[in-house]
């Protein structure tokens, strides 16, 4: 496949950007920053924390689960819009840093503890929070039964609007929101710093391999033959607990003249899960495929759209974005919406769930989730004490986290 490089401009100054060689010292900063800013960024970006959680109780608590895929880190900011290559948009998990053959229970709390959080963010009273788990519940069990036929239940109105956009959203949008403007270079600034010299000529080098065209020509039909053409890349400020990682964006020209598309594309370090893998299970010992593994099984518009590269002998996975990939916006729920939430994003993860599970094997894990439903609530008894739990946990260590952040801060400033 023919393909060129193309040297990058030469980026001057710019306000925000931090050169390479204090990346590492300003992710960190960063990442503090963005945790403290409130109680629900803190949950969303302490992964590591419940898993530590995790491995303090006894094994007993929780249901075995059967071992299929999870998303390891199920909260709320993962699941939204996402488009495959047939130019469809559903909403699914959208972020599998975290996969593993692993346990659903632990989806379940995650997702649980993200809405509680939520909950407690937007002053909802305690009985909401509990209406509202028992209507993750429901929503799950239902799409549990039917697995990927299960029509999701009506959308709330945090979906429908990120729905409504997401099939609204051209490139020229996507280039607007990502890159801040439609010219095929990446300006640099606070979202978009420099690279070094050794992962420019890496990105590069991919180019010219086999797995990157072919992943970047499967969209929209193009050519396995089109030209393909490195315009700009640089490192990527984005996300939270995987802040300090390599990230890069990648703009590509693919085709030559009238045909000519660009592409921007992420590439993410496909680091070693905090989340346990079921014993005895088959899953690819390199973190990018497991990545790419687990999101074809629980988001296959997502998974068919990725591919698990090298670079700098860094695993890593990429993905082409589309116009249509979002996340949800929901750090405050009005009380009118909360249940819906719950009941629409139990769904979602039930049927990345249910659609591992044969029929039989979805009837035993449904039963198990009823065997042990608490008798002041219409849910598992685990689930509700598992959330309350680490509701308070995450509170405190929120608090904690600031003190420690603020006072750190203060003493550099």
């Amino acid at each position: 496949m023919p393909t060129k490089t193309k040297r990058g401009p030469t980026h001057s100054a710019t306000r925000g950007t931090v050169l390479p060689r204090n990346r590492n010292v300003a992710l960190a900063e960063l990442r503090n920053l963005k945790m403290a800013k409130s109680a629900h960024a803190f949950v969303r970006g302490s992964t590591t924390k419940f898993y530590e959680w995790l491995e303090e109780i006894s094994p007993s608590t929780l249901p075995a689960g059967p071992a299929i895929w999870i998303c390891g880190d199920c909260h709320v900011g993962n699941i939204g819009p996402v488009g495959d290559t047939a130019g469809r948009v559903a909403i699914q998990v959208r972020d599998m840093d975290q996969t593993v053959i692993g346990n659903p229970a632990h989806d379940l709390i995650r997702l649980g503890v993200s809405l509680a959080t939520a909950a407690r963010g937007s002053d909802l009273p305690g009985v909401v929070t509990a209406q509202m788990v028992e209507a993750l519940m429901a929503g799950y069990m239902a799409a549990l039964k039917a697995g990927r036929t299960h029509r999701l239940p009506p959308k709330p109105p945090a979906a429908k609007t990120a729905m409504k956009a997401a099939t609204r959203r051209t490139w020229k949008q996507l280039a607007s929101d990502r890159i801040e403007d439609a010219k095929p270079t990446i300006p640099l600034g606070k979202r978009f710093w420099p690279l070094r010299k050794a992962e420019r000529d890496a990105l590069e080098a991919l180019c010219r391999e086999t797995t990157l065209p072919l992943l970047v020509t499967r969209l929209y039909s193009r050519e396995p033959a089109d030209q393909i053409e490195l315009m700009d890349a640089a490192y990527w400020v984005k996300g939270c607990s995987s802040l300090g990682r390599l990230r890069y964006a990648a703009l590509l020209a693919v085709g030559t003249g009238k045909n000519r598309h660009y592409c921007l594309l992420d590439f993410k370090e496909a680091a070693a899960p905090a989340a346990p893998r079921q014993p005895q299970t088959n899953m690819p010992r390199d973190n990018g495929e497991r990545v790419v593994a687990g999101a074809t099984h629980l988001a296959p518009f997502l998974g068919t759209r990725m591919a698990a590269l090298r670079v700098l002998d860094t695993s890593v996975f990429v993905r082409e974005l589309l116009p249509q990939d979002l996340k949800l916006e929901i750090d405050t729920l009005p009380q009118a919406e909360a249940t819906e939430v719950a009941r629409y994003l139990g769904a979602v993860v039930g049927v990345a769930h249910g659609g591992q599970l044969s029929r039989n094997d979805a009837g035993v894990w449904r039963r198990e989730l009823q065997r042990r439903h608490g008798k002041s609530i219409d849910a598992p008894f685990w689930l509700w004490t598992s959330i309350v739990d680490l509701v308070g946990r995450h509170e405190r260590q929120y608090l904690d986290h600031c003190r420690r952040w603020a006072l750190g801060h203060s003493t550099t400033t």
